[in-house]
């Protein structure tokens, strides 16, 4: 059989809705392997029947796990299942074991008390996990027969050993640790970040990779004996090829890398970030997963390759990536140094050398592959610093873009306000105020100076008039009326109409003056930690206030008149209800409080059948708010009864409307005292059912359940509360594997920091569960600009 010593592309398998975290060969049939993705799935994919040579079919579809399925591992034939096993691991904690002949699992091991991240089996059907609960546990014949204590952070990566009783683990806190019958008998220092994957390639010596960038090559005995460095950017996976020591990587650098003796002697990219796992099949041909959903398969052989069309529409896509040069792939990028077109008339000195070109006022990168012959373009360049115009200054021994003198009065003394075009305006401002001591009244006049002398080289918009972080005061909403009532719409008749949750703005109490504009606050002074720290730790409860009585009494109206008749309301009911709602709005002078037979009907009527619930629902969530009412419902008999009708309307196969508005109402309960104490209480059932509302594919719906965590975290901020703050990270953490949300993934940041301001061993259970490398890739977003910011600052608390 023909081979070309270099791996092309065989063919692309669209198998997956979302991303491909896990691959594994598997034993039968011969010549197929199996894949698990973020879709909660895991597929068993075998050789076309017809040309086996060219592309795999699906030959079989596994579902149990209630949440993402993060590895898989295949537990060889037995007796009882000469076929063997697949076990698969997910962030509902659980490991599902599956047989070939049906689609659910055969049976569900539980124990994990967290994300289950890494699997591997070993002789007579043992089976080691690893998880973020920091622990790796050994099984057989269903039960765990061991729990592997000694990491101080989330194990992210374990397998068997072929001498008998050997197992690793590595971890986030750097180490991997040899265990043996239970017991640690060796770590191995050396990583300088987490471990992310290990492989065995002897009996006595094995490979590691982190996102240190960095491959390690160990001896069981303790030695590391040889680095490999190629690697841009974190290392996810390793695999090695069968009776070899070569062996394959991928990782967050959009590449695949195939190392023979010692040496990078290919690299791969992909049209997608992060290039999350690999396994080499039988034949020598390498499966790769990644974040498009998309499972590729490569191979040396020129018998199995795909056709000219394929390779090309590869390559073709390749090019039309872009990337973004924050990742540090392609170090520091300045336009006006760049080489042009001619450039690639030059050969490359190795395989992958990546080479960057100017063409016009654009950047594109470029890899040398040895076995072409030539420069393949692996896409355009965006946001890097080619994108600036102005000249650098040097200001205190910096380097900016603009530095500014900025009289305030005319008997004072000039002063200095340096500035990058990366920067936020508003924030320069705001600390070029506090740094100068003077008066929040001048921030928007410096901002606006700002953005007018800058000749409109800003990134990403400015909060002009006031933007509150969690408010949004003046961001735009998709779908939200210009009147700013937070209703969309109809998306049939374009007519404005209520729509239960269709705005996502929240507002917060006000107070001091907000650092960012002078206006309504959501953070004082005295919280703040450092003079640039206006996010967290935030303690007073974020709610949702947007209301329009009108729409909500009119829609309620509606469904009335089409409810059944045991359940249609009367007019004195409907009337009770409109005037409650005015009330709690604030329409009503403020001496006419609700009455308590207001209450009590508002109560039965939150008990109307759950397809027509949604207005009163919504008229309850305003409710809450009051006084009265929040110490009526959430008192001490009411409460508890209160919280279980709202955790009722929010199980996962709930409607999103209704999933919506309770977790609102829950939000809004924060705001008064018996409120606050009803859900303390109610805390771990609470937050694990809301925690499932994660995978709910609904953007407002997610930022509910992130302002949920925040108020928590403000809650247990004030109230230390370990068992507490562990649920808060575990669940924040778990939403952030899913939110896209921008606003969301902010209120995430913050209810993080807020958990571990101040609190060390806080920060230490944030690190074990590897927080810090789940949300460093947010660290360098600009668009918003709080959410790079927060995520700095979180990170610097985890540091």
């Amino acid at each position: 059989m023909a081979s070309s010593n270099s791996f092309k592309l065989r063919c692309s398998i669209p198998g997956h809705e979302m991303d491909v975290r896990g691959l594994a060969t598997a034993i039968f049939p011969e010549g197929a392997f199996v894949s698990v993705s973020r879709d909660r799935t895991g597929r068993v994919w075998v050789p076309n029947s017809s040309s086996p040579d060219t592309g795999f079919s699906e030959m079989h579809c596994m579902s149990g796990h209630s949440n993402f399925v993060s590895c898989v591992c295949v537990i060889a034939p037995s007796e009882t299942y000469p076929r063997g096993l697949f076990a698969t691991g997910g962030n509902d904690n659980n490991i599902c074991v599956f047989t070939l002949d049906q689609p659910q699992p055969l049976y569900t091991l539980e124990g994990h008390k967290n994300t289950v991240c890494t699997l591997s089996s070993g002789k007579f059907g043992t089976l080691l996990s690893g998880s973020w609960d920091t622990t790796a546990k050994v099984w057989l014949n269903e039960k765990c027969m061991m729990t592997l204590q000694g990491h101080t952070a989330a194990v992210w990566a374990v397998t068997i050993l072929p001498e008998q009783g050997l197992m690793l683990s590595g971890s986030a806190d750097k180490t991997i640790k040899l265990w043996k019958a239970g017991r640690c008998e060796r770590t191995f220092t050396g990583h300088e970040d987490c471990v992310r994957g290990l492989a065995v390639i002897s009996n006595t010596e094995f490979l590691s990779c982190s996102n240190d960038t960095s491959i390690r090559r160990w001896q069981v005995t303790g030695e590391c004996i040889q680095v490999y460095y190629s690697h841009t950017n974190y290392i996810y996976s390793l695999a090695v090829f069968p009776d070899s020591q070569d062996f394959i990587s991928t990782g967050e650098d959009r590449s695949l890398r195939i190392w023979r003796q010692g040496e990078c002697c290919q690299t791969i990219r992909f049209p997608a970030q992060s290039v999350w796992c690999c396994c080499v099949l039988p034949n020598g041909d390498i499966a790769v997963g990644a974040s498009d959903g998309i499972i590729r398969i490569f191979t040396e052989s020129e018998d199995r390759m795909a056709s000219a069309e394929d390779l090309q529409a590869f390559e073709d896509e390749l090019s039309k990536a872009t990337i973004d040069p924050k990742t540090g792939d392609l170090g520091d990028i300045k336009l006006e140094d760049l080489p042009g077109r001619e450039h690639l008339n030059e050969p490359g000195n190795r395989d992958g050398q990546t080479r960057l070109i100017k063409d016009g006022q654009k950047v594109e990168a470029y890899q040398w592959s040895v076995s072409d012959g030539r420069w393949v373009k692996i896409g355009d360049v965006v946001g890097g610093s080619n994108q600036q115009t102005s000249k650098s200054v040097m200001y205190e021994g910096k380097e900016y873009d603009y530095v500014f003198t900025i009289d305030v009065n005319e008997e004072g003394p000039s002063m200095k306000l340096p500035y990058n075009v990366t920067d936020d305006p508003w924030l320069v401002a705001h600390n070029f105020l506090q740094r100068n001591d003077l008066s929040p009244m001048f921030l928007d006049q410096v901002a606006n100076f700002i953005i007018e002398n800058t000749k409109g080289h800003v990134v990403g918009p400015a909060q002009i008039g006031g933007g509150d972080p969690f408010t949004g005061g003046s961001r735009y909403v998709p779908g939200s009326s210009n009147d700013g009532s937070g209703f969309s719409a109809d998306p049939f008749t374009g007519a404005g109409r209520y729509i239960p949750g269709s705005s996502s703005n929240a507002s917060a109490p006000s107070g001091v003056a907000d650092p960012f504009t002078g206006k309504g606050a959501y953070s004082s002074a005295a919280q703040r930690q450092t003079s640039t720290n206006i996010y967290f730790p935030k303690t007073d409860g974020v709610t949702f206030e947007q209301a329009n009585a009108p729409q909500i009494i009119a829609k309620l109206k509606e469904l009335n008149e089409g409810a059944p008749r045991e359940h249609k309301l009367s007019d004195d009911t409907m009337g009770s209800l409109e005037q409650l709602l005015l009330v709690v709005c604030g329409a009503n002078s403020p001496e006419t409080p609700p009455t308590i037979q207001q209450i009590s009907l508002l109560w039965k009527v939150s008990h109307w059948p759950e397809d027509i619930v949604f207005p009163v629902l919504d008229i309850l969530r305003l409710a809450v708010r009051h006084p009265q009412v929040n110490e009526s419902l959430c008192g001490e008999a009411e409460g508890v009864q209160l919280c279980n009708h709202l955790l009722s309307l929010m199980r996962p196969d709930g409607r999103p409307a209704n999933q919506l508005l309770a977790l609102r109402t829950l939000c809004n309960s924060f705001s008064g005292r018996h409120g606050r104490a009803l859900l303390v209480s109610q805390r771990e059932a609470v937050l694990s059912r809301a925690a499932d509302l994660a995978a709910v594919f609904n953007k407002n719906i997610h930022i509910a359940l992130a302002t949920l965590v925040l108020n928590y975290a403000g809650c247990f901020h004030i109230q230390p509360d370990l068992d507490a703050k562990a649920q808060c990270l575990s669940v924040a953490s778990r939403a952030l594997e899913t939110v896209q949300d921008k606003e969301a993934i902010f209120r995430l940041l913050v209810a993080l920091g807020t958990t571990v301001a101040s609190d060390q061993t806080a920060q230490d259970l944030a690190r074990s569960l590897g927080v810090g490398s789940q949300i460093s890739k947010y660290s360098t977003v600009s668009e918003p600009s709080k959410l790079g910011e927060c995520c700095q600052l979180v990170l610097k608390e985890l540091q």
